[in-house]
């Protein structure tokens, strides 16, 4: 069963990972196999914790982005009565785009889901993962770029779109290849990471409400229900406090720090499933 501290842990590594371009679902993969945690008695208490952190990190990301969500929100649902202004309005055509970046992963995390749950996650994997994409995130981070935040393009929402879906891979960091990819397109730094935050909304978003429905429908386990509201609480303030340092030092700094962190952290993993120790 999952005890309270536990999911204190869980919850910090899964707001500061889903921001930092470090991986997420990678960090959680490799915590409970890194310490032997037997974190859940069953599978429902399993999607009734992941579903509560992606409600915290979702809350987060609401709360320290509302400066640049409410316009796009008020213009895209203004659009709804009259369509032509989603094309006329800027700042509504930016918020219809980044909806149509979150299709290709909506789509292909729900017909991959299985194939997903039951063949990737694996701590070699996920190692492998967290370094070649860590290199790719530190090529990215290098080529020349000045585009600012709100020329967003099709061409743009589709293509941090269909790379986003490499974030279904545990390792990669959805946060990691939004950014990389942005910087790809010649987004300058802070907007490249204001860009992956605004696109990962509906994402997270949507996962947490898919996940959500499956709980209420099987129900949650009385033990369950403690850690459930720390995961929330640790994950909502991790979150929070990790998209203000990614703004702060994305003024300041390259991605290099990140980099580095996941190949070290990949080559630690990579050692310890050689020595045998885990």
């Amino acid at each position: 069963m999952l005890s309270v501290f536990e999911a204190l842990v869980l919850g910090v590594v899964q707001g500061l990972t889903e921001f930092l371009p470090v991986s997420s679902s990678g960090h959680l993969a490799l915590v409970p196999w890194l310490f032997d945690w037997q974190t859940f008695a069953t599978e429902t208490d399993a999607t009734s914790f992941d579903a509560a952190l992606h409600i915290g990190t979702f809350a987060a990301v609401i709360v320290a982005m509302r400066g640049d969500i409410a316009p796009l929100l008020r213009a895209g649902v203004r659009s709804l009565a009259a369509p032509s202004r989603a094309v006329q309005d800027p700042v509504a055509r930016r918020a219809w785009l980044v909806v149509l970046s979150a299709v290709p992963a909506g789509v292909a995390g729900i017909v991959l889901r299985d194939v997903i749950a039951d063949r990737l996650g694996g701590p070699v994997a996920v190692a492998v993962s967290l370094i070649v994409f860590g290199i790719v995130l530190g090529w990215a981070d290098r080529r020349p770029a000045d585009r600012a935040g709100d020329d967003m393009g099709v061409r743009d929402s589709l293509v941090i779109g269909c790379l986003q879906v490499l974030a279904l891979n545990p390792g990669t960091s959805r946060s990691g290849i939004t950014i990389a990819a942005a910087r790809l397109l010649g987004y300058e730094r802070a907007a490249a990471v204001r860009l992956s935050f605004l696109v990962g909304i509906p994402i997270v978003g949507a996962a947490g409400t898919f996940e959500a429905v499956g709980v209420l429908r099987g129900g949650v386990s009385s033990g369950i229900v403690a850690p459930l509201v720390v995961g929330v609480l640790a994950a909502f303030l991790s979150g929070w406090l990790a998209i203000r340092l990614l703004v702060t030092l994305a003024t300041m700094r390259s991605f290099a720090p990140f980099v580095t962190y996941r190949v070290v952290l990949g080559v630690v993993v990579l050692l310890i499933v050689a020595s045998g120790l885990r």
